[in-house]
């Protein structure tokens, strides 16, 4: 039996199994158990050589965003409208067989737009190249799911499993669970909070499942069942995702304002040019980039080429921002000035983990080297001995 059909196999035991209080260990193994096989499918198989055609494209610019989306919903469209690269776009499905870059220019920076071909129910099982599309997916800082909006609310629902079948946690946090793996001691389980969802008995028979008898787990929260076994896998992605409901322009006025209004949901018509500023707005919002201008001593600031920072790559300190520059700069650091929105006062004097906002201006003031000699006459250090004994004495007087 494969690895498809056994999870096949579990997913109908779970459903024909009551949820009660008496159930739920078993379910929490059934729920174990899956995760482990679903990691298993991930992998690539024992004894491929790894060569064929690549589908991945080299990162460039300061973010990268990728599109996701059944076929026919106007992803094509999409990327060349807010590019320029030409994606070949047809009245029929699987139009893009390949990943297709483009690079959007927005507030001084570069974006890189991904189309990725559609992807079907059964995608994270390999059906349509589905597991390659979501790998790539993976490796982008943002997911712009694009949706018809002429369509049912249940194609939203089948792309967020297939994401989350292959370890995409969408607009989710990590949770706040601290495990560790030991070589003795047993298992210690501690909780900082009153657990509804899980308690100690479940947790050791799902950490048995992974053959894990020495551990320390410590819950944060209240979290699920679900959480635990993440943080056991180790592999989540937990990404940020736009949700771009596309051609609301054959659906009538009531239901593209209940669309709107739904969290993390942005209403476009590539057909008629319709709020493609707002999803841009929107994509910025969410990337969390942050532009900082240099300004060298004495001299204007230069606003043409900003140094861009994201919390996602790096961090936004003045530590990260000096490693972007150079990495030997951050120990010539003397002090360092700083205009805009992150400082009390203009110019304020910050250390190496001020925190910078968008649009700063940041000035560097680097140590100064020490002079042998000194200045003029007044010398920094004596030439003369240290000890009074090795000092030279002088020649008597003449009587």
């Amino acid at each position: 039996m494969g690895i498809i059909e056994r999870i096949k196999e579990i997913e109908a035991e779970m459903a024909r199994t009551q949820k009660n209080k008496a159930t739920e260990y078993h379910l929490g193994q059934l729920k174990a158990k899956i995760a482990k096989l679903r990691t298993q499918l991930l992998e690539p198989p024992k004894g491929s050589s790894g060569g064929g055609e690549g589908f991945e494209v080299t990162k460039f610019g300061h973010g990268r965003v990728a599109l996701i989306g059944f076929p026919s919903v106007g992803k094509s469209t999409l990327l060349t409208m807010l590019t320029g690269t030409h994606s070949e776009a047809a009245s029929y499905e699987f139009t893009t067989l390949t990943c297709i870059p483009g690079i959007i220019h927005y507030n001084d920076t570069k974006i890189q737009l991904l189309d990725l071909p559609g992807i079907i129910e059964g995608a994270s099982e390999g059906k349509g190249r589905g597991r390659q599309v979501i790998a790539v997916a993976k490796s982008s800082d943002i997911v712009l799911m694009v949706l018809d909006a002429s369509k049912s609310e249940g194609h939203r629902q089948i792309l967020t499993k297939e994401l989350e079948a292959v370890g995409l946690r969408l607009n989710k946090r990590p949770p706040q669970i601290y495990f560790k793996k030991k070589k003795t001691g047993g298992i210690s389980f501690n909780s900082t909070l009153p657990l509804t969802h899980v308690d100690e008995k479940l947790c050791y028979q799902i950490l048995h499942e992974y053959k894990i008898h020495n551990a320390e787990l410590l819950f944060r929260e209240d979290a699920t069942v679900d959480d635990l076994i993440d943080v056991i896998e180790g592999n989540r992605k937990y990404m940020k995702c736009v949700y771009v409901y596309n051609k609301i322009d054959v659906i009538g006025i009531d239901d593209v304002d209940k669309l709107a209004r739904q969290p993390n949901s942005i209403v476009i018509s590539c057909n008629l040019k319709l709020n493609l500023d707002r999803l841009l707005a929107k994509m910025w919002e969410e990337m969390g980039l942050v532009r900082v201008y240099t300004k060298p001593q004495g001299q204007q600031p230069d606003f043409g080429d900003p140094v861009v920072l994201s919390a996602d790559r790096g961090g936004c300190t003045v530590e990260d921002f000096c490693n972007h520059i150079h990495r030997s700069l951050l120990k010539e650091v003397k002090y360092v000035l700083v205009w805009g929105i992150s400082a009390r006062h203009y110019p304020q004097h910050c250390g190496v983990s001020h925190l910078l906002n968008d649009e700063d201006v940041v000035q560097i003031v680097k140590k100064k080297e020490k002079e042998g000699e000194g200045r003029g006459r007044f010398k920094s250090h004596s030439t003369a001995p240290a000890r009074i004994a090795d000092r030279e004495k002088k020649a008597p007087l003449k009587q």
